[in-house]
């Protein structure tokens, strides 16, 4: 072997040991960008144990996903394969794949969420940085960082932290492409835009009316050569979107799960209604954002629609402290630029600026289901603004001394209207904003003392304003942040506390809501991975209707002599009214248990002859069928699948199962399909 040889050994180790180098020597020469990047580290990572599995309903996923290639490729929650989650797959095959490499473990999952939200910051640096300089930059990344649902989101394991990092950097390719009108920033825009399609469907879309609105107006070329460019980009994000649910498509239903969600089996009827259409206009039948009312169900779907809905409780405080300094930077750039194409900011205002306003409207307006961390979309694109905006108070043309004051009393409204409605916990941060923020606005906009630099005044002004909300989000490092619904701030801002911050609720550790049961205190992590010290994350979900009954319908003392009968009685899979019910069983016992209502139960609606082809092909033995559905939240008058376990009550062998104090009638079906079958016609 030559010395050569053992200099490179392999032409790939390299290039990436180059690769690595050229990123240090990067990070090395921008301090201010390592030092985001440590802070967001800080915030995503630190204690990050204690959330436990987070939202169970896909830690259950990913579970089943990590010992079953069949499952991962369809998202199946179960371990039988009968039911998908509601979501398409790409965030759970990141988790599932952590998982096949870790163990499963809740780091294991939530540890690369983490991560992306530490990709994103870097991101949205390099995103505004590249326009108007590092110290905007740095104002930008350090905006996002500290925003209370960023946090909260980036430790935990929904899919919208993957969803946020493939729509920054679907804008940030753009951003990227209109400084040389090379075809292949836009093609990947387009990829990482069907990547964020195939991690959370059609939200993810919010991004495209700005990036092709930009890039027809500011990229280089012809009319027709930007044409055919947005049209290569358009078809490469349609490629990757819609593999995933072409596949799923293209599979006969028998050889893949139900899609979860849906009334026909359909993976389009989830992309248009439940995922889609059904979020803006409101689920048929289902809780509408706007028509829920107070308490949990007004805070858990987002409140009352309407133009100041960012602002309102249980979202303001998520994302919306500096929404007034974002829009004020946002006005000034239009004013500045005139639309100009000439003017290299243009490009970019449309980009970012579309991003931020097109879902802004969506969300304010949108009267399906709702829940406050959907806002996390929203950051990065408003935290830019907030860059931009520092380098506008920063220049020393005239138009500085009219953008400074008015963006400061802009951020400086927003933030007092959130502050008010946290029940008192941030009162220090009012005199800071009114005299701190007051006074550098005057003096910038009249002008500022000889000895005293314009960067001095901007940097006490923006430290002012990010006081409350990085107070705020540095708080979610204080609690789990568990459940279904993730929230930045201590654990009374937690989704679901009545009357708002301050009320206490299951969710957030707690007293119970009205209306929600939550996991009981001190519930640890499954007894086959060690919790994380303090979890709270292992418990069964919550149960709307509140008691002792468990989650979405069964209780967990109940499902688990369900599951001893069944094992000691051949096996087989056990189905359930809700997923919430079955993930509980799946986390707790690694039991085969599956949900065929959906989420809460009231979701998905099978047909009667798809659980009796499911008992014929022995994929589907047991049901524990209760004689109507559970409580539920105002508005829903979903039945789930109903028709279904009421033709399995008439056709299967009714088994009552007793453990000291629970009991739960189960059903046999073993040998009963066709009269299941038969059972729907009478």
């Amino acid at each position: 072997m030559t010395s050569g040889s053992l200099r490179h050994p392999l032409p790939g180790a390299s290039q990436g040991i180059r690769a690595a180098s050229g990123l240090a020597a990067r990070l090395r020469a921008r301090p201010e960008l390592l030092g985001l990047l440590s802070l967001a580290g800080i915030l995503n990572l630190y204690g990050l144990g204690t959330n436990g599995w987070a939202n169970t309903y896909y830690s259950a996923a990913v579970r089943s996903m990590s010992t079953s290639w069949h499952d991962f490729l369809f998202a199946s929650l179960d371990k039988a394969g009968l039911m998908t989650v509601d979501k398409p797959p790409l965030a759970l095959w990141v988790q599932s794949l952590s998982v096949r490499v870790f163990g499963f473990h809740p780091l294991s999952i939530l540890v690369p969420e983490a991560l992306m939200g530490i990709a994103a910051v870097g991101l949205v640096y390099d995103l505004v940085a590249r326009r108007f300089g590092r110290v905007a930059g740095f104002a930008a990344g350090l905006a996002l960082a500290t925003t209370p649902v960023t946090v909260a989101v980036a430790r935990h394991n929904n899919p919208d932290e993957l969803l946020v990092l493939c729509c920054v950097a679907a804008v940030w390719a753009v951003a990227r492409g209109l400084e040389n009108g090379r075809t292949r920033w836009l093609v990947a825009s387009g990829v990482l835009i069907g990547l964020g399609f195939e991690t959370k469907m059609g939200v993810a879309l919010l991004v495209v009316p700005g990036i092709a609105a930009a890039w027809m107006w500011s990229a280089r070329g012809t009319l027709w050569a930007r044409i055919r460019q947005l049209l290569a980009g358009g078809a490469a994000m349609l490629a990757v979107g819609g593999a995933w649910p072409l596949l799923v498509w293209l599979t006969p239903s028998s050889d893949r799960p139900w899609i979860s969600g849906t009334s026909d089996n359909s993976v389009w009827s989830l992309i248009f209604g439940y995922n889609g259409l059904g979020r803006v206009a409101g689920q048929s039948g289902g809780p509408a954002g706007g028509g829920v009312g107070g308490g949990f169900g007004g805070t858990m779907f987002g409140g009352p629609t309407g133009l100041f809905r960012l602002l309102q409780n249980g979202l303001g405080d998520q994302a919306g402290w500096l929404l007034g300094f974002s829009l004020v930077a946002l006005v000034a750039l239009v004013v500045l630029t005139r639309l100009r194409r000439g003017d290299p900011r243009t490009g970019w205002l449309i980009a970012v600026g579309g991003a931020l306003l097109v879902p802004a409207v969506v969300f304010s307006f949108a009267g399906g289901i709702f829940h406050p961390y959907y806002v996390s979309f929203l950051a990065p694109f408003g935290a830019a603004f907030v860059g931009a905006g520092a380098a506008l108070m920063l220049d020393r043309a005239p138009s500085a001394r009219v953008i400074a004051p008015l963006a400061i009393a802009g951020a400086a409204v927003t933030e007092l209207v959130v502050l008010g409605q946290t029940g008192g916990r941030l009162g220090w941060a009012i005199p800071v904003i009114v005299l701190i923020g007051g006074a550098t606005a005057v003096a910038l906009g009249i002008g500022r003392p000889r000895r005293l630099p314009r960067v001095v005044l901007v940097a006490a002004a923006l430290a002012a304003l990010l006081a409350a909300p990085a107070s705020w989000a540095a708080e979610t490092l204080g609690h789990a942040t568990s459940s279904t619904f993730p929230t930045g701030g201590p654990a009374s801002a937690s989704a679901g506390a009545p009357g708002g911050p301050g009320a206490g609720s299951r969710l957030a550790g707690g007293p119970p809501a009205a209306g929600f049961a939550g996991p009981p205190p001190g519930s640890g992590a499954p007894r086959f991975a060690g919790p994380p010290p303090g979890g709270t994350g292992g418990g069964a979900p919550g149960s709307f209707g509140g008691g002792s009954a468990g989650a979405f319908g069964g209780g967990s003392a109940s499902i688990s002599s369900a599951i001893s009968y069944a094992s000691s009685h051949g096996g087989g899979t056990i189905a359930v009214e809700s997923q919430s019910t079955a993930a509980s069983a799946i986390l707790s016992d690694g039991a085969s248990v599956a949900g065929l209502g959906g989420f809460s139960g009231r979701e998905s609606s099978v047909s009667i002859s798809w659980p009796a082809g499911e008992v014929r092909a022995g994929r589907l033995r047991w049901v524990i069928a209760e004689s109507a559905a559970g409580p539920r939240l105002a508005g829903d008058t979903r039945a789930g699948s109903q028709d279904a376990f009421a033709a399995v009550r008439r056709a299967c062998r009714a088994v009552s199962v007793s453990t000291g104090s629970s009991s739960v009638t189960m059903y046999d079906c073993l040998g009963r399909a066709d009269a299941i079958a038969s059972a729907g016609g009478r």
